[in-house]
């Protein structure tokens, strides 16, 4: 009897897909681009920025707009050996570097301002995998009377968070490279609204699933391989979509804080978890959506330390929080629905789909698992 198409189409294209997906996995480092965040005050006549970067970034003259990860990016490698310079050295690299770069900042306060380096202090050398955050900090003249500042921010400098202190509803707003800030009045009021601050932290929860967040990628597809019941995928993402939503505020507020160190490997063994129980059990057991209860309580602690990158408008805390977490679920359905436009909607009632779909992919995402914890403890 002839095969239909699908099937050897599938099996063909099914093995060279997960080795594609185990790659990945494996390949994938801690290398994600985060933004700039510069917090700035004006006293008197004097406008002072402090800027949170990642230097090695800058001094090896990556694109970072829209730039994923940087082992992706041109000068890539010459950024790796910067990550292995110790504190001294970075800071004697870099501030030359810094005093010609700020120039491409363009700062208009009734006229442009003349911007200059008055400190830099290099992070501390840690794992030479994760970004460490180092500190640059400029002043400039201003003029007297200046009411409001327009910022522009260089191409090629990737996404500027900006923060203005010291004022009554301050000023807090998104900057890509190569854009520039609406006028901020240096007195305060310049405060966005709730829901525009909504609307613009969707993007940012949204990113950090859709391309960023290959692990939380990675859990939703080991919920969405257990069965293809539309009953059991809606127990399952509503457990984990309350207990990170839980965990995401707790951790925005303050109120709980985890050790990123604790965090990375507990969420690399719940995807680890999730996969092996699809691959020995395949079907919803009554404890199933409580482990993942559990796992959303540190997936929401993951989220809520990317959110500190960004930071919260004092404000606008909720709209922004709610904005974040929304994105974060509309993340979470596009990977659930390209999932089932892929597989599911084709195989999913076919006899054969768990044999030949839901173990192999459940058995590479465990192995990427596997790897991540081992990696996060041990490497």
């Amino acid at each position: 009897m002839r095969r239909p198409p699908s099937i050897t189409i599938l099996k063909l294209a099914l093995p060279a897909l997960l080795s594609m997906l185990l790659c990945w996995g494996v390949v994938a480092r801690a290398h994600e681009v985060t933004p700039t965040v510069a917090d700035f005050t004006v006293d008197g006549s004097e406008l002072s920025m402090v800027f949170r970067l990642n230097a090695e970034a800058f001094l090896a003259g990556i694109d970072l707009d829209g730039l994923v990860d940087t082992d992706e990016a041109e000068g890539g490698g010459v950024y790796d050996d910067l990550r292995g310079l110790e504190p001294d050295s970075l800071e004697a690299r870099f501030l030359p570097f810094a005093e010609a770069w700020i120039e491409r900042i363009g700062v208009d306060i009734g006229g442009p301002v003349t911007l200059e380096v008055t400190g830099f202090n290099a992070g501390p050398l840690g794992d030479p995998r994760v970004a460490r955050s180092s500190e640059l900090v400029v002043r400039g003249e201003i003029p007297a009377l200046a009411s409001e500042m327009v910022l522009n921010w260089p191409s090629g400098a990737g996404a500027l968070v900006l923060r203005q202190l010291g004022v009554e509803e301050p000023f807090t707003g998104l900057v890509q490279g190569g854009g520039s800030t609406p006028p901020i009045a240096l007195d305060g009021g310049g405060a966005a609204s709730g829901w525009l601050v909504f609307a613009q932290y969707i993007p940012v929860g949204f990113e950090h699933i859709v391309p960023l967040g290959l692990d939380h990628i990675l859990f939703v597809l080991g919920l969405f391989f257990l069965g293809t019941s539309a009953r059991v995928l809606l127990w399952q993402v509503s457990a984990f979509t309350l207990a990170h939503t839980v965990t995401l505020a707790l951790g925005a507020l303050g109120w709980v804080n985890v050790p990123p160190s604790i965090v990375e490997p507990l969420i690399a063994a719940s995807i680890c978890y999730v996969a092996l129980e699809n691959i020995f059990l395949g079907h919803l057991t009554r404890w199933r959506p409580v482990v993942i209860f559990g796992f959303g309580l540190l997936h929401g602690l993951g989220f809520a330390s990317v959110l500190g990158e960004f930071g919260l408008p004092r404000g606008q805390f909720f709209p922004a929080l709610i904005g974040f977490n929304v994105g974060v679920e509309f993340g979470q359905l596009t990977v659930i629905a390209l999932a089932f436009l892929a597989v599911g909607l084709w195989f999913g009632h076919k006899p054969w789909y768990r044999t030949a779909i839901a173990i192999p992919a459940s058995a590479v995402i465990a192995l990427v698992g596997a790897y991540w914890f081992v990696e996060r403890v041990f490497l």
